[in-house]
Order: structure tokens, then C-alpha cells, then sequence
């Protein structure tokens, strides 16, 4: 005979809820309650406007020191302090930079000439093109890893996510041609769908089955490869390229194509000898987007939330399970605009020298961009300078294969040191609480009365 005083139905779950679905997890420590904080708001990094629709406010030492080790990382959570926010990266960097002349040192060459001819090959007319439009893709498939990110989810199928949605609108604008610009929105709209559902297959999967994010991306990445394989035939969606082994879909009629910025940059005095692409404004528009929504939405609070813990999340009133779906299709329909700067402005068709590898570069930039819109800008554009310039490098009798080093070297030393500079403000704040327990005063709000 059930208590009346118990809310839940005969059925065995609360009425107006889902039911509940154990996931397949390692425990984590951070949800080991589920009355625990939700994730702490370090000023602009990772704030966000709480369920009650109420302002976000300053977390405590004990706030930030629940989060995991690895979520902070993934999550892009470092120093508050607006000192420790600009020292920490100029610090890794600055430690990047001896690591790396000490790495050139060994390989047996000069450090001070082999940085020095990187950055005059790297400043040329036609290297700022080039650096630009990589960045421009890195820019695109880093925001993609970061929100899922943001959920500490690692989505590790953009690449796969991104192939194949150029692939299959690659297909679809060769084989209609509508005019501008019907055409280019086509093509854009489809690259984002595929994208999203492709993606929306791990999320689904992970809420109903509890298969891992990681391992079902990657295994989606290979069934990806497999699919654009069997499809890219010439007795099926492509053709082969008179005079060459290529093989290539349709090509993009006139009407589908976008044009380079190279008309307006010359209108305000800018004038390059390459095509920049097009699309520039879209990745630059998608960060917009992307920062606006994660901090000043509902749907950026649920999102943070509930990766920091489901029971949190719960407890809050938000769905984590549904969340994590509507992250990863977030996540892969940004996806799917990867490669669509390149399609339309530039290669007209995805052929066997298509890009590839773009999604696994969107991770490292995303973590040394520490998942921030202009943070990744700026990292975007040092591994598209990197890029650019490792080929210079064999002319001073460097391999090239250097520049991977270097890269690793940058995210690794950023990573680390604001992890550690993370964990030294925590102890900070912990002894800040402990000496205003101890005096019973409030020494910070007394600081800032003292300081006005």
C-alpha cells in the first residue's frame, strides 16, 4: 500500500517527470550530491544567468575547487582575476617560445633565424591570405568542439561531422543550380543539417544507451570515410576529372559560388593579391552567436549546467539528458560549416583533395583558445601562421615536421600553466575564506569600501 504522503504514482516515477534512465558513466566527483553548486561564473569565461532568470554571481573558492581537474580543462575554466587572465597565457606563451628555441637548438639550428625567417615568410601579401583563410576553417571547426566542450562533452567526430556534410551538399549544389542567393543558402542550410544529424546520432545514443561520446565519434568518423568512399564514384554522385585520377562531385554553378572579400577590403585600402574567402564574416558571426548564446541565454545556463552535473541540472528543473542531445546536434551543425568557406569559395566540388583533418585541429585550437571566441581567434591564427610557414623551414635545414612540435609544445604549456595558475587562485580564496572565519570579518567586501 503506497504512502499518501509519497508523490510518486504507482507507475514508480514522479508524475510530470521523465522517467529515468541510469547512465553508463564512470562516477564522477563532482556529482556526488545533488545539492551541489552549479557551475561557478569566473566573470565573463563562464557566467551565465541562473534559472531564475536573476543575475550571475562571483563563486567561491569551494565552488570552484568542486570542479574536476580535466573538466576545468575541457571547459576552459582558468584564473578570474583580470591580472591572472592576461598574465597566465602570456606566461605559457613566453615558455612555449623557450621550448621551442631550445627544441630548434637541438635538431642543430639556429633559433634566432629560424623564428626570424618564419615571421618574414609568415608577413608576405600572400602568406596573410593563406593564414586567413586556414584560420577562418580552424576558427569554424574550434567553435564546433567548443560547445560541446562547454557541456564537457568531447566531441571528437567534427571531422567526420564536417566531411560529410560538405560532401553531401558538394552533391546537392552541383546538381541543382538556383539563382543567387537561393543557391549559396542551399547549399549552407544542408551542410548544417547533416551536420546536426550526424552528430545528434553519438548524443542520442549516449542519453539512451550510455555509450560513450568519445567512442561513438570516432566510430562515427570511420563510418563517415566509409559512406563518402562508396559515394564518391564516378557511378554514383561524382566523376572523374578529365587528365587526372580525380575524382570529384558536380561542380557549383556561378549563381552557387560566393565571391572573395577582396572588393571590400580594396574599397577600404586593403589590397591582397589572393582571394580571402567569402564566408569570413559567417565564422566571425557564428563566435557572435555562439558567445551571446552560452552567456546570456537560458539554453548557455542549462548547457553549462548540465555538464557540470546532472543531478545539479536536475535539481534545477533542466533535462540534462535532452541537453546533451541538443548540444551535439549544436555542436555538428557549426560542424558543417567548416568546410563550406572552401566549397564555395574556392574549390567549387569535394574531390579526393578535399581538406581533411580539420576537425582534430578544432580541438587543440579550442583548448588553447580556452573555448572563448576571441581566444580561439587568436589561437586559429597562430596554427594557421605555424602551418603556413613550416614549409620555409627546410630552407634553413629544419624539417617541417617542427611546426607539430611547436604546436604541441603551445597547448600543452597552455594548458598546464592555467591549470596551475587556476589551483594557486583557489588557494588564495581558501585562505582569504579561512582568515574571514577566523576574524569574522568580511575582508573582501571591506577592501572594496575601502578601496571606493
Amino acid at each position: 500500500m503506497s504512502d499518501p504522503k509519497d508523490p510518486t504514482p504507482p507507475g514508480g516515477e514522479p508524475e510530470g517527470r521523465e522517467p529515468s534512465v541510469p547512465e553508463q558513466r564512470e562516477p564522477d566527483p563532482s556529482e556526488t550530491t545533488s545539492a551541489e553548486p552549479p557551475e561557478p561564473a569566473p566573470g565573463a569565461d563562464s557566467g551565465g544567468p541562473p534559472a531564475s532568470g536573476g543575475t550571475a554571481t562571483t563563486p567561491g573558492a569551494a565552488e570552484i575547487a568542486a570542479v574536476p581537474a580535466w573538466k576545468a580543462v575541457i571547459k576552459g575554466m582558468g584564473p578570474t582575476g583580470l591580472g591572472l587572465k592576461i598574465g597566465a597565457p602570456v606566461l605559457a606563451l613566453l615558455i612555449s617560445l623557450g621550448i621551442t628555441m631550445v627544441l630548434l637548438r637541438i635538431t642543430g639550428a639556429d633559433p634566432i633565424s629560424s623564428i626570424q625567417s618564419m615571421i618574414d615568410y609568415g608577413t608576405t601579401e600572400n602568406s596573410i591570405v593563406d593564414i586567413v583563410n586556414r584560420a577562418t576553417r580552424y576558427y569554424l571547426s574550434a567553435v564546433a568542439v567548443a560547445i560541446g566542450f562547454r557541456m564537457a562533452l568531447l566531441n571528437i567526430g567534427v571531422d567526420g561531422q564536417y566531411r560529410i556534410a560538405a560532401f553531401l551538399a558538394a552533391a546537392l549544389g552541383g546538381a541543382l543550380t538556383l539563382p543567387a542567393p537561393f543557391g549559396q543558402l542551399l547549399v549552407i542550410v544542408a551542410a548544417m543539417v547533416v551536420g546536426g544529424l550526424w552528430a545528434a546520432i553519438a548524443g542520442v545514443l549516449k542519453v539512451t544507451r550510455g555509450v560513450s561520446e568519445v567512442l561513438s565519434t570516432i566510430m562515427l568518423n570511420a563510418i563517415a570515410t566509409g559512406v563518402i568512399a562508396y559515394l564518391l564514384n564516378d557511378k554514383r554522385l561524382a566523376e572523374v576529372r578529365p587528365g587526372s585520377n580525380n575524382v570529384a562531385t558536380a561542380q557549383i554553378p556561378e549563381s552557387g559560388r560566393v565571391g572573395g572579400l577582396n572588393g571590400f577590403l580594396a574599397s577600404i585600402g586593403i589590397d591582397l593579391p589572393g582571394d580571402v574567402y567569402g564566408l569570413l564574416p559567417l565564422a566571425i558571426l557564428v563566435g557572435i552567436v555562439f558567445w551571446v548564446v552560452i552567456n546570456y541565454t537560458r539554453f548557455g545556463f542549462d548547457l553549462k549546467i548540465s555538464g557540470l552535473s546532472a543531478s545539479a541540472a536536475q535539481a534545477s528543473g533542466v533535462n540534462a539528458r535532452r541537453m546533451i542531445v541538443y548540444t551535439m546536434i549544436a555542436s555538428g551543425v557549426v560542424a558543417g560549416l567548416i568546410g563550406m568557406p572552401e566549397l564555395l569559395g574556392a574549390s567549387y566540388e569535394y574531390s579526393l583533395n578535399f581538406p581533411a583533418g580539420l576537425g582534430f585541429t578544432g580541438i587543440t585550437v579550442a583548448l588553447l583558445g580556452r573555448n572563448h571566441p576571441a581566444g580561439i581567434a587568436l589561437a586559429a591564427l597562430l596554427f594557421a601562421f605555424l602551418d603556413q610557414t613550416s614549409d620555409v623551414l627546410q630552407e634553413v635545414d629544419v624539417p617541417k615536421e617542427i611546426v607539430g612540435v611547436m604546436q604541441g609544445v603551445v597547448v600543452l604549456t597552455v594548458v598546464i600553466v592555467y591549470e596551475l595558475v587556476r589551483r594557486w587562485e583557489i588557494r588564495l580564496q581558501q585562505r582569504a575564506v579561512a582568515a574571514e572565519l577566523a576574524t569574522g570579518h568580511d575582508l573582501a567586501r571591506e577592501a572594496a569600501g575601502s578601496a571606493s
